[in-house]
């Protein structure tokens, strides 16, 4: 059945066609018999470097023990991929913050610019395009594979600021790609253009009468994903009838204003964004995904953990500074608490016309632009990979002592089926993907 004839057989069931993202996916209407597995690559960056000896296990392979920052990823142990040892090799204009944003997903040096960091040259955008969106062409060049979007660029906590520090997704040489830090804006991008709160709250109503309309015409293994759809439209209605005048729909317009006011609603942020990523892997709105988490030399400010400091400030405290080291610990856990977050909602979530899971058909990748804030170190980069989306044999944790982090990109375009020789800078290359198998 085409595209074409399954939605002419939902507008049979006399349902709006506002309501077809939420129902295409369900086995039971005989609409996804013939889509073959998905496979999904998600990016998570948290940014200005790790503690290492609270991150990194002490052993490798299946044995490894998770360290304080990672306990909150102990549910998914068994699905994980610790991966150290990868450096960013990248050299070039710009300083390391800028080189470990900019080059962390392109694997390419910089053009010269005239954005002046920490360096003694300044420098501007990527060379190349990112992996997230090389992978996201190879997946819309295929029919089989092709969605509405490709790819959705969440961000939380994001500046409208444009430069090298801000940007990790790129389209191509010097084409960096935006995430969208606004929920409401993203709900629009997925679900319509809406003018106002108003029209999506009547857009929710015709949706939530549909989905009751079809729960009468479906099997009762869909009920739960129905249900989850049904769970995500009241979601929305509660969102946007609590919203005020000070509500987070009014801070995107006055941002460098309303800076304290986002800094401090990042976790609800967080959630709504991530529930928003989900629904849409759902829907099969896109399959390539990335969630931005502030930015390089970012200066979050955790109130949510009575942390008042900004974050990069703290990242350049001495090792010897107990009180940065616990604070800046118990900031990279509260990301790592966001990954598991992401992680069990996919787990939850049944895979649309597939057994399994999202998780099942999702491959995180958790990274960051330095190994350490205080060092400024582009080695051992914090790369952890969560889900069986991939195919890569998940459970261990390897020391790769030293290897170019352009390998683990050919490594995830190969995962996807996209067979590139190299990628970003040619010579970094070397050596092909990483066996991950």
């Amino acid at each position: 059945m085409n595209t074409i004839d399954r939605r002419q057989f939902i507008r049979n069931l006399g349902v709006s066609s506002t309501s077809l993202p939420f129902l295409v996916g369900l086995p039971s209407l005989g609409l996804a018999k013939t889509t073959p597995r998905r496979k999904r690559l998600v990016i998570m960056f948290s940014p200005n470097g790790t503690i290492p000896k609270n991150f990194w296990p002490d052993s490798t392979g299946s044995n490894f023990e998770l360290k304080q920052i990672m306990k909150p990823l102990a549910p998914y142990r068994n699905r994980m991929l610790v991966l150290n040892g990868l450096n960013n090799k990248v050299r070039g204009d710009g300083d390391s913050h800028m080189r470990g944003m900019s080059c962390l997903l392109t694997g390419i040096e910089l053009f010269p610019g005239n954005i002046q960091g920490g360096s003694d040259t300044p420098a501007g955008w990527a060379k190349g395009i990112s992996i997230d969106q090389e992978i996201k062409n190879f997946f819309q060049s295929h029919e089989a594979t092709r969605t509405r979007f490709g790819s959705l660029e969440f961000g939380v906590g994001v500046t409208d600021r444009a430069d090298p520090w801000t940007r990790m997704s790129y389209a191509g040489p010097n084409q960096p790609v935006a995430p969208t830090d606004d929920p409401y804006q993203m709900y629009k991008k997925l679900y319509g253009q809406l003018r106002d709160r108003d029209s999506l709250l009547n857009i929710l109503d015709i949706v939530r009468d549909d989905l009751k309309r079809v729960s009468r015409k479906i099997s009762t293994e869909d009920q739960r994903l129905l249900n989850e759809h049904a769970d995500f439209v009241r979601q929305m209605e509660q969102e946007f009838a609590q919203t005020n005048d000070k509500a987070l729909i009014s801070n995107p317009p006055k941002f460098e204003a309303g800076i304290t006011n986002q800094n401090d609603n990042v976790p609800r942020l967080s959630r709504m964004q991530i529930d928003l990523m989900v629904n849409s892997f759902v829907n099969d709105f896109a399959r390539v995904g990335t969630l931005q988490y502030t930015k390089s030399v970012g200066q979050a400010r955790m109130n949510w953990l009575n942390i008042n400091d900004g974050h990069h400030g703290l990242s350049h405290e001495s090792d010897k500074n107990d009180d940065a080291v616990d604070k800046l610990t118990r900031i990279n856990e509260w990301f790592a608490g966001e990954l598991a977050y992401l992680t069990k909602r996919l787990a939850e979530t049944p895979e649309p016309g597939a057994n399994g899971s999202l998780l099942d058909n999702t491959t995180i990748v958790w990274t960051n632009e330095l190994g350490k804030g205080n060092s400024h170190t582009l080695n051992n980069i914090p790369f952890v990979l969560i889900g069986n989306g991939m195919g890569f044999r998940m459970g261990r944790s390897l020391n790769l002592k030293g290897t170019a982090h352009n390998r683990l990109m050919i490594s995830l375009a190969h995962a996807a089926g996209h067979n590139i020789e190299y990628f970003g800078n040619k010579k970094l290359s070397h050596g092909g993907p990483l066996d991950l198998g």
